[in-house]
């Protein structure tokens, strides 16, 4: 039977992520929902991120009292109501109009870290200003440009950000084709999207009136006038994005910054050892969802490794891959403090605005205290490896879950592109 939903408020009945993601694919242009939901070349390793989690489940224990569960926590020393933080990401009020004060809004109102990108629509200021309530973490892009990147340590450090997350995965750009077929050139939407985008009105009155299409706010002031459009700020950081990213770099960085430092990119014990090294606070074990290196590791399948050469001494995230509460809960077992999210509160942004990603958070926390009771672990440390087996049916990796029809507009193949 075809499911519709006719309410604008209809994801509000939405009972899990990829559900929202459902809903979210129907109200975004193509362009968008590529740029959120794509990953780079045959998608094998956005896909293997979610086939770690399917190979692990569960020992659950019985006759336990969980009629109370808590799943408060500390991230990085901080109290967190969950063991997750908004991840950052970019472009966000390409979704929905101010997207990053909404994804900080709706992560405060949830007593949850936000991360805002380099390459936020809004600024480093902007979003202090607006959401003076949130924790707010900041993920650096190094570009080449030293004095750019010592200004923005600086603004970060004015405006309250108390942990620096360096991304370090990005030196050049996963050929994230999907996402790329969309445009003649990096400003130039394809005349077949112009289209599709003309065709969602209702996506266009919630993420572009009245001003046209976002830019990126923390760019801007180094920017000249006449180049400061959303094409040209994103030409700027693709053209800018340093080649010459290196441990003693971070070691750079490391000394300039007085608050806590992650360090985002580690997929193996050498790394994070060398982390530990520069004196970095702690790591997030990434792929970039999936975005970069096709075929590199799923991070939970990496966890383990990482956490075993440094959880002991650096704090240890997750990121990549989370649709479920169980998700949570199975990176927390394997050692990780907590999680990052970055799609999951993406597709309820694109629906609600702030209200969607309070959703999303929301899903994902009844979702975490409904397993906790049935596996009889009522708070976060009695979840450990022992309450994880291997899945003995789970899907292994075979043919790639095929694109559907309707993945570019008017249902065309990537061959019917010019």
């Amino acid at each position: 039977m075809k499911r519709r939903y006719s309410s604008h408020h209809a994801w509000r009945r939405a009972q899990s992520i990829d559900e929202l993601a459902w809903m979210a694919r129907r109200r975004l242009p193509a362009f968008a929902w590529e740029y959120v939901h794509g990953g780079s070349e045959d998608e094998i390793t956005l896909h293997d991120n979610r086939r770690a989690f399917a190979a692990w489940g569960w020992q659950p224990r019985t006759l336990v009292d969980v009629e109370q569960r808590d799943s408060r926590t500390r991230l990085l020393g901080a109290p967190a109501e969950l063991p997750l933080a908004i991840a950052p990401t970019g472009y966000n009020g390409m979704l929905w109009r101010d997207g990053d004060i909404a994804l900080a809004r709706a992560a405060a109102s949830r007593g949850i870290p936000f991360t805002l990108s380099t390459v936020s629509c809004a600024s480093l200021e902007t979003l202090a200003d607006a959401v003076p309530e949130a924790r707010l973490w900041f993920q650096l892009y190094v570009l080449d440009d030293e004095a750019v990147r010592n200004d923005m340590l600086e603004r970060a450090k004015r405006v309250g950000v108390d942990t620096l997350m360096v991304t370090t995965d990005t030196v050049v750009l996963g050929r994230r084709e999907w996402d790329s077929r969309s445009y003649l050139n990096p400003r130039r939407l394809a005349l077949p999207y112009l289209v599709d985008a003309a065709l969602h009105p209702q996506w266009a009155y919630r993420a572009l009136w009245p001003q046209g299409l976002p830019t990126l706010g923390n760019l801007m002031k180094y920017l000249p006038k006449e180049q400061q459009s959303a094409g040209s700020a994103a030409g700027y950081i693709n053209q800018r994005m340093t080649r010459r990213l290196t441990w003693e770099v971070l070691a750079d960085i490391r000394q300039r910054w007085p608050g806590k430092l992650l360090i985002k990119g580690i997929l193996n014990a050498e790394d994070a050892l060398e982390a530990k090294r520069i004196g970095a606070d702690g790591v997030v074990v990434t792929n970039h969802g999936g975005r970069q290196l096709d075929g590199a590791p799923a991070t939970l399948d990496a966890l383990p490794e990482v956490v075993d050469a440094v959880g002991e001494s650096m704090h240890v995230l997750l990121d990549s891959g989370i649709r479920r509460g169980s998700d949570i809960a199975k990176a927390v077992a394997l050692g990780a403090e907590g999680v990052l999210c970055g799609r999951a509160t993406l597709y309820g942004l694109a629906l609600g605005g702030e209200a969607g990603a309070a959703h999303a958070i929301d899903l994902l926390k009844e979702q975490l205290h409904n397993l906790m009771a049935q596996l009889g672990r009522p708070t976060l440390e009695q979840i450990d490896r022992t309450c994880l087996r291997r899945a003995p049916y789970a899907a292994t990796r075979g043919d790639l879950p095929q694109r559907p029809s309707d993945a570019l507009p008017g249902g065309e193949t990537p061959g019917d592109m010019p």
